[in-house]
Formats: C-alpha cells, structure tokens, sequence
C-alpha cells in the first residue's frame, strides 16, 4: 500500500515484503532470534528486518505506531480463535443433541429448589442446554462482528499525514469495516470485553451443566455414571470415582470472571486515548481463549461417553407426588377456582404423608372427602407418562412436543446462517 500510494519507492516495497517472508520463515520454525531487550514483538522484527535488508527496513514504521499495530494485533487474533471457538460450540451442541435424541422416550423428575416438581422427559431437560449454547453462539457471533474493525492507520491517536489508504489494507487483511475515529481504533478494547462477556456466560452455563452432571453422578442420585477417562479414583478411598472434569469445568467460570472484572476495572477510569494500563488487556484475554478451547472439545466427549441408569430415572418418576399440579388442574376443569384446588391438593398430600401411603392409593371414598369430583377414575392424572403427555404445547415437555423441538434445533444449527 505505502509503494502504491508513492510514499515508499516500489523496489523498497519489495525488500520489505521479501525481507518479512523471511522472518515469517524463522519464527514458524523456531529460529527467530528474539531479543527482550528491544521490548515488544514489533521491535523485534524491524530490528531484524533492518539486519537483513539494510536501513530500508526503518521504512516499514512509515505512518503507523505500536498503538494501532497492537491493536491489530489483537482484532486479528480474536478473529482467529473466535472462529475456533465457534466451530467447538457447535460440536457441543451437536454432543447435546445426540443424547436427546437417543433418550427420546425416557422420563426424570424436573427439580424446582431442587425439590421434585413435575415430570420431564429427560431429552427435554438436556435440549434446555443447547438453548443456552445457542444464545452464546449468537453472542460470540455479535463479539466478532463488532471486532471486525481495522484500526491500522491511526498512529499513535491523531492519524497519519501521509496518504494512506486504509480501506485497501483492510480488505487485504480481511476486514470489512474501519475504525471511523482515529482516537477511537486505539483506546478502544470494547471488543475484548464483549469477547470475556460471552466466555463468562458460557462458562455460566456450563458450570451449571457441570453441577447437574456431578450431582446426577452421586449415588444418591445414580442417574449417571461418567467415563472413566474424565473421573479419578480416590487416594484413600478405592470405591470413589471422582467427576473431576465436571468439576473442573465448574471451577473455571471464577477464572473467567475474573478476566473480565480484570479489565472492566483496568478500562473504567482511562482517560484517551492509548495508556500503558491497556496492556493488561492480554493475559486474560489469551488465558479466556486457552481456557474455553479446553474445555469445549472435553465437555462434548464427556457428554458422548457417559451412560444413563435408565433404572435409576424410571424409579426417581414413579412418584405420584410429581402429578399434584394435574391433580389440581383437573378440579380447574371442574369448575374449581385454581386457588381452591392447589388448598385442596396440597390438604391430599398432606394426608397421604400422615399416612404414609401415595396418591393412587386413596380410595374414591376417601378422595371424595377433599372434592366429590375426586370421586371419579383419576388414575390417568396419576401416571407421570400421561401427564407429560399432556404438555403439548410449543416448548413443553410431551414427546410430539420435544420430537418437533429436536428438530427445530437440527434446523437450528445446521441452517443459522447468521453464525459462523
């Protein structure tokens, strides 16, 4: 660019580019020999240049500074790994996706306080994970967008005086939009900070996916029983099988948060435009990025390898408790007002746990006592497989209604055109 708009004679134009492709050589195989004693990155390569082409190689700082170099750099790099990122959410998802559909048909308890509450078909309560990566796609999708900006070409904050075009060089570089203030391309890092925004939902969400796993794992529980390549046994106790991945993963969320309050405190006081303080910009920005790309790729293949106690499942639903609100829906139906018939369910349970006896098992005499509609053959009320069958609406839990929602995200990730 700086030979085409005649601010550097063609012919020096080729030294630079040939002496650069060199350097790119030595630093791919590990010879560039770097030196800290000339400070950063940029220096190190134009006092090499120099070495090798003479003082022509001063001419390659023609009209830029570290300050947008840097930020470059950094725009660059999160366009790079974001895509990388990507493409492991979607792996994730696609892991999410494969287990509810092989468990299609199999019920759990659905915990509210981590109470039991109603009952769920199980692919259900997974699917409820690949809406959550989903939304983080699109948040990540948002962050890349709003970091494909060139910022080359504002110095140091002011701009250059020499004719640079800059719309040239980012669309050599692959950019598809300027910075429109100079000031603004080298203090800005809101890029950053949106990047660390959605890797701290994300690891929210999988935190939460981790307790889950962890606690479906536990004997108590029985629901599932990890691999063994993502669990430890105990150094003491040979009958443990620690879910340390899960764990693990559990634990990064506060790494990541704190990468992100790192920075928001480190930029909120800065007046314009560059300040060294931005420095601090990078370590947790490389460790967020390290640590996700971790993450992701263990997370999927823990999910395809676990398997399900399709006992354990079956046995934590047969618990006519979890059909009390159908119970109460069905005196709705009969004209009772919905406050009435949760008092007047509520004064069932209570008694079958006086007596120490389940729903189904009251007789019609006995029902009758709390409602003369309770009289009648309720038995289908009582059957958590009919009652979720029940739930047809859009988003609920009946299998036609989950059958069409397994398919809406296939569509999902396979056709969002908006990611990726």
């Amino acid at each position: 660019m700086l030979a085409e708009k005649e601010i550097i004679d063609p012919s020096e134009a080729v030294l630079i580019i040939e002496g650069l492709n060199e350097i790119k050589d030595e630093i791919t195989s590990g010879k560039f020999p770097f030196d800290l004693s000339f400070e950063d990155i940029h220096m190190n390569i134009e006092k090499r240049l120099t070495e090798k082409i003479g003082a022509v190689g001063g001419k390659l700082h023609t009209g830029r500074s570290r300050n947008d170099q840097v930020a470059l750099d950094m725009h660059m790099y999160m366009l790079k790994e974001g895509k990388v990122v990507m493409g492991e959410l979607e792996k994730l998802q696609s892991s999410i996706l494969g287990l509810a559909e092989r468990y299609t048909g199999l019920l759990i308890p659905g915990y509210t306080h981590m109470q039991r509450a109603q009952p769920v078909l199980l692919s259900h309560h997974l699917l409820t994970y690949f809406w959550m990566l989903q939304r983080d796609r699109e948040r990540l999708h948002g962050a890349l967008k709003r970091a494909d900006l060139m910022p080359l070409g504002a110095g140091a904050l002011a701009g250059t005086g020499f004719p640079v075009d800059r719309k040239k060089v980012a669309e050599n570089l692959g950019f598809t939009a300027l910075y429109e203030n100079s000031i603004d391309a080298v203090s800005d890092r809101d890029y950053i900070l949106e990047f660390l925004s959605f890797a701290a939902i994300l690891v929210m969400h999988l935190s939460r996916f981790s307790e889950e796993l962890v606690t479906w794992s536990t004997a108590e529980f029985g629901f599932i029983e990890l691999d063994d390549a993502y669990t430890t046994g105990s150094s003491m106790m040979p009958q443990k099988k620690n879910p340390d991945v899960a764990e693990l993963v559990r634990a990064k969320s506060g790494r990541i948060y704190g990468s992100l309050f790192a920075l928001l405190t480190v930029m909120k006081g800065l007046p314009l435009a560059y300040n060294k303080d931005m420095q601090e910009d990078k370590e947790g920005f490389f460790d967020t990025i390290d640590t996700i790309k971790l993450m992701l790729p263990l997370f999927a293949e823990m999910l395809k390898t676990m398997s399900i106690n399709r006992a354990s499942m079956e046995a934590a639903v047969d618990d006519d408790y979890l059909c009390a609100t159908d119970l109460a829906d069905y005196l709705v139906r009969k004209q009772v007002a919905f406050r009435d018939a949760h008092h007047i369910v509520g004064k069932i349970i209570a008694y079958c746990h006086e007596k120490n006896i389940r729903l189904r098992e009251l007789d019609k005499k006995t029902r009758s006592q709390f409602h003369p509609s309770l009289a009648d053959n309720i038995d289908t009320l009582l059957d958590p497989a009919k009652v979720i069958e029940a739930r047809k609406s859009r988003g609920g839990t009946a299998p036609e209604a989950v059958k069409k929602q397994l398919q809406l995200a296939y569509e999902t990730l396979k056709n969002d055109h908006r990611i990726g």
